[in-house]
């Protein structure tokens, strides 16, 4: 297992929602993370669930809906794809299922997409998060647009030890806080489909630099905390913590449905030009000239 002051020290968060109108300017995450999965068959990730994926993103454009998401491909364990919708609220999240309901038109384009989608598909599962402020060091969001990967990081609390689980994590916060000035996460706590007392840790990097980095930090953290502060975070994990897990992701623009502001950041990456194709290029003369011949 790993320890988890040396596991947070690689998670590291630059965060922002996909429901983003105005996320770019919050400096927490929306309160409600749905998370969506889906675990492709063997051979039908990369080009062919993009191409499937592309019928709910057009189906979202064609509404105009205003819920925005972000999808994710695997790096690590098994091949999926994962989709994040931040709500403010779970009334929020209530309310854009009813409008989506009502509008059948659209209503019907998803349901033709999801059949489509399904056929790549070996299982699905949803589970819905709630944002733990006092477990996030540092949550920003601006920069989201430019990243290129996220790491998550996977806690399960042993049942009954939640204070053991609650001090540990503040003694690490408050360690980073002080002798690592550039870390920063945020934490979602699991509340519906999934094993109670499950959080979760989530960093956004711009390139693989950035983890080989963050490993040279740990020597900061230990400076801060002195051996005695180590031994007692140590013996609260070893109390606490029954299992942990760490993946790591990459963005998919071709899957994601994002706001013309996140496009607008980066559109290079979110919505980049296509090559011009030989019927778009115009045509030339190749008869010579008789001045040439």
């Amino acid at each position: 297992m790993k320890n988890l002051a040396c596991s947070l020290l690689v998670f590291s968060i630059l965060f922002a929602t996909p429901c983003i109108a105005a996320a770019q300017e919050k400096s927490a995450p929306p309160k409600v993370l749905v998370i969506a999965r889906e675990f492709l068959k063997p051979g039908r990730s990369g080009s062919l669930h993009e191409k499937a994926e592309s019928s709910f993103v057009q189906a979202m454009s064609g509404a105009k809906w205003p819920t925005h998401y972000l999808a994710l491909t695997s790096l690590s364990g098994k091949s999926r794809a994962l989709f994040f919708t931040f709500y403010d609220s779970f009334d929020a999240w209530e309310k854009d299922a009813a409008a989506t309901e009502k509008n059948a038109t659209f209503n019907a384009a998803l349901d033709r997409a999801a059949i489509a989608d399904g056929d790549l598909l070996d299982t699905t599962d949803q589970s819905v998060w709630v944002y733990r402020d006092e477990f996030s060091l540092r949550p920003l969001y601006g920069d989201l647009p430019h990243r290129r990967a996220l790491e998550i990081l996977d806690f399960h609390v042993r049942p009954g030890h939640a204070r053991e689980w609650s001090e540990l994590v503040k003694k690490v916060v408050a360690g980073y806080q002080k002798g690592v000035p550039d870390a920063h996460w945020a934490c979602f706590e699991n509340v519906y489909g999934g094993a109670g007392g499950t959080y979760i840790f989530l960093t956004a990097r711009k390139s693989a630099s950035e983890i080989d980095t963050s490993f040279q930090q740990d020597k900061q953290f230990s400076s801060v905390m002195g051996e005695d502060g180590l031994k007692r975070v140590e013996e609260l994990e070893a109390a606490s913590v029954e299992s942990s897990e760490a993946q790591l992701f990459l963005f998919s623009p071709k899957m994601s449905y994002v706001s013309d502001e996140w496009i607008a950041a980066d559109p290079d990456f979110w919505k980049p030009k296509t090559a011009a194709t030989a019927a778009d290029k115009p045509a030339t003369n190749t008869k010579k000239s008789k001045t040439s011949q």
